[in-house]
């Protein structure tokens, strides 16, 4: 069974799924690789609702890291690198170059970040944390302004003068 949810955030609809014991899947509502909900149920469960409440700390700036039980379908090379990106400390970077170096293999920096856009828990499992080793912002399926947003409410990247 596939439990579903909708919540308001400052980067829009956030779609949050469970299968009941685990939180599944945070997308927005377009995104690059959209998710397959069929047959899932809009009904909240404890799992969606703690979520629900650790994502507001997170965008309120209370909270720095997130305590969900997770899990996200993917291949076995896809959970290594998920694995690597929930290491990635709040309001710091990493390059694709380094993140496919922790994984052991710098020459796989395409097959890490294929698998870091196919992340199905985006913010919870941090994938906006990786940038281009020139310090760019790139590639994030839920839009570049989305990851700027994200890091800039981390620290990572200054905030905005007005």
């Amino acid at each position: 069974m596939i439990y579903l949810s909708y919540m308001d955030s400052p980067l829009g609809k956030i779609t949050l799924t469970s299968d009941g014991e685990a939180l599944t899947g945070l997308s927005f509502e377009e995104e690059r690789h959209p998710r397959d909900r069929t047959g899932a149920i809009e009904t909240p469960n404890a799992i969606l609702i703690d979520a629900e409440r650790q994502l507001q700390e997170y965008f309120g700036k209370w909270r720095k890291s997130f305590d969900l039980p997770l899990r996200p379908a993917g291949t076995e090379f896809q959970r290594q690198v998920w694995n690597l990106l929930a290491e990635i400390p709040f309001g710091e970077t990493i390059s694709y170059l380094e993140l496919a170096k922790r994984l052991g293999n710098e020459k796989a920096v395409r097959a890490v970040g294929l698998a870091n856009g196919r992340n199905p828990i985006s913010i919870v499992i941090p994938c906006h944390r990786v940038i281009g080793a020139n310090g760019d912002l790139t590639g994030y399926g839920g839009g570049l302004w989305r990851k700027e947003v994200l890091l800039r409410l981390e620290g990572a990247i200054p905030e905005l003068l007005y």
